[in-house]
């Protein structure tokens, strides 16, 4: 195997804490992924990851789920929908609507990191991810790019300006992969692609640590390994490990 050498990764991706879909809070009615769990992250001295979807007209939306329905008081696909109509719904709770990426690199505006998911349905659709780089390319904050997707990340690589990582995980047997061929999940469970994706960084499910995977990666490849999603005092001793 043949694996050029990595561009050095900047140190403002491990300096603070990541607010994972921003530091929201369901008691005080903040809602992940949106305005106001950017600006509590901000406050706070957390970098922020969020996630994106594509809209009927091709723009990066923040959101997680492929539908509406447990968030929003609509339901059906995301995709469904222009940006505009996107960002006039409001969660089922609080006063936010949701955001688009470009909306929030205003509302953060280079204060505080954006880590950036990038989510996918395996299906070699990359124009989601081009849609992201062009809206980063007007963006002067820090700023990096992640997917579970290696075909996401394989794409990027020649021309990405930011730090791109691999999401992971040590096993891919849950119904949430079915759509999956047998290969791809032993493809992303054994970091198989690593060749074609070349990450800067790896971004782990902590309830799988400690794992062979980050733990090469980080000591053999020197690649920054951040975990997901930290929840308790036990987690954040395994993560630290």
């Amino acid at each position: 195997m043949n694996l050029p050498a990595r561009a050095g990764v900047p140190t403002w991706l491990m300096e603070r804490p990541i607010a994972h879909r921003g530091l929201h809070d369901a008691g005080a009615s903040i809602v992940e992924n949106s305005a106001s769990a950017a600006r509590a992250a901000t406050r706070s001295g957390y970098a922020i990851e969020c996630d994106v979807q594509f809209s009927a007209d091709e723009d990066a939306i923040v959101f997680h789920d492929f539908s509406l329905d447990r968030l929003t008081g609509r339901s059906g696909p995301l995709e469904a929908h222009s940006s505009a109509v996107l960002q006039a719904i409001g969660f089922k709770v609080g006063d936010d609507r949701i955001l688009s990426l470009g909306g929030l690199f205003d509302i953060v505006g280079g204060k505080t990191p954006i880590v950036c998911e990038i989510k996918s349905r395996f299906d070699g659709d990359v124009r989601l991810a081009d849609r992201v780089t062009e809206l980063a390319s007007a963006y002067a904050g820090p700023f990096a790019v992640k997917s579970f997707d290696p075909g996401i990340v394989a794409h990027l690589r020649p021309t990405a300006r930011f730090p791109l990582g691999i999401v992971a995980e040590a096993d891919y047997s849950d119904a949430s992969w079915r759509h999956l061929s047998d290969f791809q999940k032993r493809d992303l469970a054994q970091f198989l692609h690593v060749e074609q994706t070349r990450p800067d960084f790896l971004s782990y499910n902590v309830r799988d640590l400690p794992h062979a995977v980050p733990h090469l990666c980080r000591v053999a490849l020197d690649m920054p390994v951040m975990a997901w999603t930290v929840r308790n005092p036990d987690q954040r001793r395994l993560a630290e490990m």
